[in-house]
C-alpha cells in the first residue's frame, strides 16, 4: 500500500476547482484582512485607529480574496486540463498550471511581461511540488519515525524482545561488566593482615620456623673436657 502523495490525495476533477476557489477566497481574506488592519492602524489619526483599521478591512479584504480566488480558480482549471490531456497524476501538471496561471493573467501587459510571470509562476510551483516531495518522502520513511519504548509497569516484567537479553531493546548498548580494581584488593589484604584477617602465605612461613626451632634441639651438644694441653 502506497503513502499518499499531495497528487492522489486531493479532489478529483473537477470538484477540485471549487475547493481550490473557496479555500484560496478565505486564506486571501484571513490573509488581507490581518495585512489591512495593520496597516489601518499605522495610517489612522490617533484616536480612530480602530475605525480606520476596521474601514481598511471593509474595503480592500474583500479584494485580496478574490484575486487569491480568481488565481486558485484559474490554477485548478489548467491543473485539470493537464490531468485530461496526460491522463496522469504528477508534478509536471502543477508546473505547467502554475506557469500557465501566470501568464494568463498578464496577458493584458503584453507578451512580455506574461512571459516574464509564466516563467516565475512555473518555477515557484516546482519549488512548492520539489518540497512537497521531500517531506513526504522523509516522513514516510520508517527509520525516520521515533522509537518509542513504553515505560515498565511497576510490578510487572519486562517482555524480553526476541533474540536479545533480558531488559535489552534494539539499538541499545550492551553494558560492559566494571573491571576489577587491584588497588582495592591489594588495599583489602593490607588491611585485612592490620585487623586479623587471614592471610594465606603466613601458615607456610610460621611451619618452617618451627621446623628449624625443632631441629635445634635435636643436635647433640659437644661435652666439654677439663684435659690440659
Amino acid at each position: 500500500m502506497g503513502t499518499a502523495t499531495p497528487e492522489n490525495s486531493r479532489e478529483p476533477c473537477p470538484d477540485r476547482i471549487l475547493d481550490d476557489i473557496g479555500g484560496a477566497f478565505g486564506m486571501g481574506a484571513v490573509g488581507g484582512s490581518a495585512y489591512h488592519f495593520i496597516k489601518g492602524l499605522f495610517n489612522s489619526p490617533k484616536g480612530d485607529r480602530l475605525v480606520g483599521a476596521s474601514q481598511a478591512v471593509r474595503m480592500n479584504a474583500p479584494r485580496v480574496g478574490g484575486s487569491f480566488a480568481v488565481w486558485g480558480g484559474l490554477f485548478s482549471t489548467f491543473d485539470c486540463t493537464m490531468v485530461y490531456l496526460r491522463q496522469k497524476e504528477d508534478p509536471w501538471n502543477s508546473i505547467f498550471a502554475g506557469a500557465a496561471t501566470g501568464g494568463f493573467l498578464q496577458m493584458r501587459q503584453g507578451f512580455r511581461m506574461a512571459s516574464k510571470s509564466a516563467i516565475f509562476g512555473g518555477v515557484l510551483l516546482a519549488l512548492i511540488e520539489g518540497a512537497g516531495i521531500i517531506l513526504n518522502k522523509f516522513f514516510s520513511d520508517p527509520r525516520n519515525l521515533p522509537l518509542t519504548i513504553d515505560e515498565p509497569v511497576p510490578g510487572m516484567a519486562p517482555v524480553p524482545v526476541p533474540g536479545y537479553p533480558a531488559g535489552q531493546f534494539p539499538g541499545m548498548i550492551p553494558p560492559t561488566p566494571p573491571a576489577p580494581d587491584p588497588s582495592s584488593s591489594g588495599s583489602s589484604s593490607r588491611f585485612g593482615g592490620l585487623f586479623g584477617g587471614p592471610k594465606k602465605q603466613e601458615p607456610a612461613a610460621n611451619s618452617e620456623r618451627k621446623t628449624e626451632f625443632l631441629e635445634s634441639f635435636d643436635k647433640p651438644t659437644p661435652m666439654p673436657t677439663f684435659e690440659y694441653k
